[in-house]
């Protein structure tokens, strides 16, 4: 069965041409069956938008979608409507997956080391009894509430070891892969649940 993917991703790397390498890479298959995912990016339409505007085309462009994959650049972590999408896509229960695509040659035929991982630059503040959480997010090595999305009632009680911490979604078990170290033009179908 084909799954819904939103692809969240710095615009730099659209402009780069990576983004698109995964993007697009079902147009080489037999069809979006054997890609594993159908593309519901809302990219093309978020350039001048506001705040309003742009939460809601996130939110309608995270409908009926199941799977978020987070296309990670050199500066993607540290793209504010990108941790907007991160925490969007886990309230709403999808399955959040990043992908590094740095070692894709860009446009200008080079590959650069693999981005940071947005996964360490984000975290769960757990409430003192597990019921809830609070988006947080790093800043100069301090985890600060993140001022776009509040604190959230959880659907179910949290295991009471995370109880009154703060934690990484890295340490959640939030996984990553290399578009090329890992296969990615073969392996993505795997990749999403």
């Amino acid at each position: 069965m084909v799954k819904r993917v939103f692809f969240s991703f710095h615009y730099q790397d659209v402009i780069d041409f990576r983004a698109n390498v995964v993007r697009n890479h079902w147009v080489a298959k037999d069809d979006r069956e054997d890609a594993g995912f159908f593309d519901a990016s809302i990219w093309e339409e978020s350039k001048k938008k506001g705040t309003t505007a742009l939460k809601k085309l996130i939110h309608d462009g995270l409908e009926n979608t199941t799977n978020t994959c987070v296309l990670i650049g050199s500066q993607t972590y540290a793209r504010p409507w990108v941790r907007y999408e991160i925490f969007y896509s886990i309230w709403r229960g999808n399955h959040v997956f990043g992908v590094h695509i740095n070692q894709i040659k860009g446009k200008d035929g080079k590959i650069k080391a693999n981005g940071p991982n947005p996964f360490d630059y984000l975290a769960l503040k757990y409430s003192a009894d597990g019921k809830s959480v609070e988006p947080m997010e790093a800043k100069d090595g301090k985890w600060i509430p993140f001022a776009e999305f509040g604190a959230y009632e959880l659907r179910q009680v949290a295991p009471e070891g995370r109880w009154g911490k703060t934690v990484s979604l890295s340490s959640l078990g939030f996984k990553t892969y290399c578009w090329s170290a890992d296969d990615g033009y073969n392996s993505f179908a795997n990749w999403v649940k």
